[in-house]
């Protein structure tokens, strides 16, 4: 059975190389990442302030339909809205959320963000340049990783950030919300209880919105694929998958 995963804003397909790819690899899967247009190798025809959450699942839509049996679709953070999207209209065994936005949207986010950095995030806004926002490596553990995470990893991830899209602001905020409705493939949804991005309770609302219970890992940052009990979150997916027969 493939598992395709799928990235957040600002990171790569690098993020699940880092130890996800390997794990569900000696576990009997064929795991794959893909790097959404514009992020990592992927090329992109449009700057990439104008690209869509649209664009963002058609990118998935070619992977998976270029795969022999539809995959397991595990996304973090906007991949996991685009995950929420891709499975709007397309059917997969299982899907995972990982420290995804929210059904509801981004706009609390941005709100929350704002408020702790107006001057850099007026600048990305008005400049449509949204790595502003990561002036230091403190923002970047702050919103990214807790404080276990050592300092030189934080630093080298820090280095692997690119901009992302503007437009994906929009969509994410209001214009290309999800509908929870049409989804009807089984849904895991994971949260991280120190995640600078997205509140537990937030976490919650969107198990919620897809019929299910969130499952919360407490001492973690939002990149829980990366943060160093990132096996204990791997191992929580396979054995769901397991359950699920997958």
């Amino acid at each position: 059975m493939p598992l395709l995963f799928v990235h957040g804003g600002w990171h790569g397909a690098w993020c699940w190389d880092e130890h996800f790819l390997d794990f569900f690899a000696d576990n009997g899967c064929r795991a794959l990442a893909l790097s959404l247009r514009g992020h990592g190798g992927s090329s992109a025809s449009k700057p990439i302030r104008t690209i869509s959450i649209a664009d963002y699942v058609e990118d998935v839509v070619t992977v998976a339909e270029g795969l022999p049996t539809p995959p397991v679709v595990i996304g973090h953070s906007m991949g996991g809205f685009v995950v929420q999207k891709y499975l709007e209209t397309h059917q997969a065994p299982a899907g995972v959320l990982l420290a995804s936005i929210p059904p509801k949207g981004i706009g609390p986010f941005l709100m929350r963000w704002t408020k702790r950095q107006p001057w850099p995030m007026t600048r990305a806004l008005l400049t449509g340049k949204s790595l502003h926002i990561f002036r230091s490596p403190e923002i970047v553990r702050e919103k990214f990783f807790s404080q276990r995470t050592p300092e030189a990893e934080v630093l080298r991830y820090a280095a692997l950030l690119q901009e992302e899209s503007q437009r994906v602001s929009r969509d994410a905020s209001l214009l290309l919300l999800p509908h929870p409705k049409r989804v009807t493939t089984p849904l895991l949804v994971l949260g991280a209880g120190r995640d600078g991005c997205f509140t537990v309770k937030e976490v919650h609302a969107t198990a919620r919105a897809y019929g299910t219970e969130a499952e919360v890992f407490p001492d973690m940052g939002h990149n829980m694929m990366l943060e160093p009990g990132w096996a204990s979150v791997a191992e929580r997916i396979h054995s769901w998958m397991t359950s699920q027969g997958i």
